[in-house]
């Protein structure tokens, strides 16, 4: 087994670091957590032992973060960094992504933000090096738009590779627009994700920004990335034009969904997804769920199960069945019930044709 990586987290809060050492030690890779409550003890311990990440608060006293990262940054170049602060101030966060910190990141409070925030730390303790965006050291430029979109950020992320450049526009957790060379909208944002490797840097938000892509970010990433498989395997025969679109095509395309699961059951079980990242932790999730409800209605002798809605703070939610497949559809926030209902008919009549 491997030496354990070490992780210096450093804030002038005693409590704070108690907290979050405690915090940490839930990583699966089971780190060690070495703790500093001052700038100047911090960078003596990184010069007497390699570290390889630093979790660094903004706000202290005498030698605040900021200062701690500019110097980490020259002299500790291969160090993984991660700016925490309490702070809600876009100049804070500009001025740490300029300094090419690897994550900002609001203090957590819930625990589905502590989850995805140790999630995003055991995912730069084990990145290798030599892949990824300088400005989020070892993530993959998706990690990146993703991690701003479930955020419900707003910004503008500025992307070099070699001579290259290309900028994709944010707002409030939607891709609004993308550019880079004479490429605009979805085409510029494909080509753009093609790249796996370069420079970040994320500029201030521009509300007043044409938007020029429609589709939800989710959607569009898996699109995108079926599109850059498509191309690295070669040309294909030419499309007829006159062949019809398919039903799955179709759906993705319907006002205000995220993301759509179709599962069948049996020996010949297939799952057909669109706009998941992980379509078959969502599928065991659907089909648990599904079962308890039928369960309890068995249960209650309440009938059959027609249809299972759920509203939340990111996505809503509809389980539900048309002949031998279940549904699971992810629908934006601004969806009422009323509404998931009647898009949820229409993606069964685009389904069954």
């Amino acid at each position: 087994m491997g030496s354990r990586h070490k992780i210096l987290l450093l804030d002038d809060d005693p409590e704070l670091l108690e907290t979050f050492q405690l915090l940490l030690s839930r990583l699966p890779s089971e780190p060690e957590i070495h703790t500093a409550n001052n700038g100047p003890r911090a960078m003596a311990m990184m010069e007497a032992e390699p570290y390889r990440l630093l979790i660094c608060d903004l706000k202290m006293p005498k030698m605040d973060g900021l200062q701690v990262l500019s110097i980490v940054r020259r002299k500790h170049p291969e160090m993984r960094t991660v700016a925490l602060t309490s702070l809600l101030d876009e100049q804070y966060r500009s001025r740490a992504y300029a300094l090419g910190v690897d994550l900002f990141w609001h203090k957590p409070n819930s625990e589905q933000e502590i989850k995805m925030f140790l999630e995003c730390l055991e995912s730069l303790l084990g990145r290798d090096e030599d892949s990824g965006f300088r400005g989020v050291q070892s993530k993959s430029l998706v990690d990146i738009i993703q991690l701003e979109c479930i955020s419900q950020n707003s910004a503008v992320l500025r992307i070099t590779n070699g001579p290259l450049t290309g900028k994709i526009w944010i707002q409030e957790g939607e891709i609004i627009a993308s550019e880079t060379q004479d490429l605009h909208g979805e085409p510029a944002f494909t080509k753009i994700l093609s790249w796996k490797a370069g420079g970040f840097e994320q500029l201030p938000a521009e509300p007043t920004r044409e938007r020029t892509i429609f589709k939800s970010y989710n959607g569009l990433l898996l699109e995108t990335a079926q599109a850059i498989d498509e191309l690295a395997s070669g040309p294909k025969p030419e499309a007829d034009p006159d062949a019809p679109i398919s039903p799955l095509s179709q759906i993705s395309q319907i006002e205000g969904i995220e993301f759509v699961l179709a599962m069948k059951d049996g020996e010949d079980k297939h799952d057909v997804a669109r706009g998941l990242e992980n379509p078959e932790r969502m599928a065991q999730w659907a089909k648990e769920t599904v079962a308890r409800f039928r369960e309890l209605g068995d249960r209650l002798h309440a009938g059959g199960l027609e249809r299972i809605e759920g509203l939340g703070p990111q996505r809503n939610v509809t389980l539900a069945g048309q002949g031998e497949t279940e549904f699971c559809l992810g629908w934006k926030t601004s969806m009422n019930t009323d509404q998931m209902r009647e898009m949820t008919k229409k993606v069964f009549s685009l389904w069954a044709s």
